[in-house]
């Protein structure tokens, strides 16, 4: 697969809220209309509502792993423990990366000390998407 982590980045750029740019870039590969993303995702933009908290650009990570191994089985829900592990690794991997995964702490809103801007978060997490959603397409 070729590289979306532009097309997330541009989609920010737009006016696209952190976890919109990345969810938003690849729905398609999910058969989801990107309006409807766009829609499902806009709550999570600034930390979740914006309370600072979790970052957006995670959020949409976390939207897209579940999309990617999801049963959708609502009878007997039997899939969560794979969307967590990939969630799990995608966090951590951004964690270990960046130090937090707490928009308040990224942006340095407390300390002055930005460890990583909106547009870097974008694209370490459309980075990890690829890498651990993607890796064999």
């Amino acid at each position: 697969m070729e590289s979306r982590i532009r097309s997330a980045i541009e989609r920010h750029n737009k006016g696209y809220n952190c976890a919109q740019a990345v969810a938003c870039t690849y729905c398609d590969l999910f058969g989801i209309d990107e309006t409807e993303m766009f829609k499902m995702t806009e709550g999570f933009g600034l930390g979740i509502g914006s309370t600072m908290g979790t970052c957006g650009a995670i959020s949409g990570a976390a939207v897209l792993a579940g999309l990617a191994s999801s049963s959708g089985n609502l009878e007997k829900p039997n899939s969560k423990a794979e969307t967590y592990k990939l969630s799990k690794e995608i966090i951590t991997s951004f964690i270990e990366k960046n130090g937090s995964s707490v928009c308040r702490e990224l942006k340095g809103i407390d300390t002055g000390n930005v460890l990583r801007s909106c547009t870097g978060c974008i694209e370490d997490a459309a980075a990890l998407v690829e890498k651990i959603l993607f890796s064999d397409k």
